[in-house]
């Protein structure tokens, strides 16, 4: 059986993970370090996560608008931890003029300094909880719901596209409430939305549960994470939920006057996701042969691919697939009407074929003269490419009752990733009852490797810091304490005390 990519998962996952990107023509370097150019196949992903997720937001109540990309330095400064965590990423403006060098280059010029430096978003807690000190006055501005599409800026010192990169896109929602219950109750509704997406949509399988203290976002009360495998074993944070409680309402002086006349600060939320959710979608997804793309979120779920060869036969070709193609385009798939493509780019077939699998197009449809001739087309599913022979899978069906069907083919294409996806997430998730178990477990050389979930006490202070200092020389971090899970009934194997829950481990990106 032969791949078409250059690299299998098997022989070096993180080159395969990059060989995708690049012949799926997801996303390419753009010259400036960190930071990527998304091509339309990876950015058409991108807008369908925008418009499901934005409509899943939008039935929870929020409204969407849009805050400025440059934040003064001092709304960081005013909530000291949160600045803290942010610090080693920030990018910052000084200047607002260029001027000549006298050697044919440009420099800052000297004249033109800002009088406060600016920095460039890495999130908005700071800018938008200014704005909610403007808007709110009295309890009856509560609550205030609202979320942003946009872009921010990390400067991060090891960059991979779409995981870790210095610029990229996301959602930031931001909310502030009457009461802490109220709050409380937004960040774990926020979560519970990122879950479905994740699952219903990009057919992502997550644990969603508690961040540790030391994983918290800066400056937040606690924090909720969604957490996906990916099939090297590695966890990928893929959205969080943050309670923020007064943290920020003090820094910011966001207040209000209560039924009783009293003042008290609001209790704020916030929660995100971001490109990095197509970073899950690949790594979870893919196989040696590309991407594989859901249907709920491929740009286009159905693509045609005639076989032309510049003969007069060409026209009649292109009429037979323009008829299947209108025939698609009028059914409808998980409530919207099913995309379908048909490809007349001059490429060779066979060519074009493997350019959509490799994109991870759901359905490819080849059509030749012998096809048309019977009435049929040649279907080939994305989720299972092969026979048992190793040969491509290419099934031949009557194209006149195709379009009926092909509702149920998109479900069960999205139902089958999710549950492969399920099967390796809940196999590769194992309890360990002791510290030996976690080192003999990611002992060196342990390939996909998953998690363990193990009892825990929810040390803090110094105690926590051991806690990690011993699981960063096996290159692991604490990920979550899953919702549900079943009652804490022994030790903490990390400090002997009575544990209050159970917290899985492992590796990250």
């Amino acid at each position: 059986m032969k791949h078409a990519l250059p690299v299998t998962r098997e022989a070096d996952f993180a080159a395969w993970y990059q060989s995708v990107i690049t012949e799926a023509d997801m996303a390419e370097e753009s010259g400036v370090r960190g930071c990527m150019v998304i091509r339309p196949w990876g950015y058409g992903i991108w807008e369908r996560f925008q418009r499901l997720l934005d409509d899943r937001i939008k039935a929870t109540g929020h409204e969407n608008c849009y805050f400025p990309v440059f934040i003064p330095l001092s709304y960081f400064e005013q909530e000291a931890s949160h600045v803290e965590g942010f610090a080693k990423e920030m990018a910052v403006v000084t200047h607002h003029r260029l001027i000549a060098d006298g050697k044919g280059g440009l420099v800052p010029d000297p004249a033109a300094k800002l009088e406060e430096p600016l920095v460039v978003r890495p999130t908005s807690e700071t800018v938008i909880g200014h704005a909610f000190a403007r808007w709110v006055q009295s309890w009856r501005d509560l609550p205030v719901l609202i979320n942003q599409w946009a872009n921010v800026v990390r400067w991060e010192m090891r960059t991979r596209m779409f995981l870790r990169t210095a610029e990229f896109l996301w959602q930031e929602g931001h909310t502030a409430h009457a009461t802490a219950d109220e709050a409380r109750e937004e960040t774990l509704k926020m979560l519970e939305v990122y879950r479905d997406f994740a699952e219903n949509c990009v057919a992502v399988p997550v644990i969603a549960g508690e961040k540790p203290e030391n994983e918290r976002f800066p400056g937040a009360v606690g924090t909720w994470s969604i957490e996906a495998m990916m099939q090297d074993g590695k966890a990928l944070q893929a959205g969080t939920s943050h309670f923020l409680g007064t943290n920020f309402a003090k820094a910011q002086n966001i207040r209000f006057q209560n039924a009783d006349g009293q003042l008290e600060h609001a209790q704020t939320t916030s929660w995100g996701v971001s490109t990095r959710m197509i970073g899950a979608l690949i790594m979870v997804h893919g196989d040696d042969d590309g991407l594989r793309v859901p249907p709920r979120v491929a740009p286009w779920q159905v693509v045609i691919v005639p076989m032309l060869r510049d003969t007069p036969e060409d026209e009649a070709l292109v009429s037979y697939c323009r008829e299947l193609q209108q025939a698609l385009a009028a059914e409808s798939a998980f409530g919207e009407p099913v995309r379908a493509l048909l490809d007349l780019k001059p490429v060779k077939a066979t060519n074009k074929r493997w350019g959509w699998i490799k994109k991870g197009a759901p359905l490819v449809i080849e059509v030749g003269g012998r096809d048309m001739a019977a009435g049929n087309i040649s279907v080939i599913r994305r989720d299972r490419l092969y026979r048992a022979d190793g040969k491509l899978d290419s099934a031949a069906v009557a194209r006149d009752g195709f379009a009926g069907e092909v509702a149920a083919l998109l479900t069960d294409i999205q139902q089958t990733l999710f549950d492969q996806a399920k099967a390796r997430l809940e196999s590769n998730i194992a309890p360990a009852d002791g510290w030996s178990q976690v080192e003999a477990h990611f002992a060196d050389g342990a390939k996909n490797p998953g998690w363990l979930e193990v009892q825990w006490s929810r040390p803090t202070g110094a105690g926590l810091e051991a806690v990690v200092e011993r699981l960063k020389a096996l290159k692991l971090t604490l990920r979550n304490a899953p919702m549900g899970q079943a009652a804490a009934d022994g030790p903490c194997i990390f400090t002997g005390d009575v544990a209050v829950e159970r917290v899985l481990v492992g590796r990250a990106y």
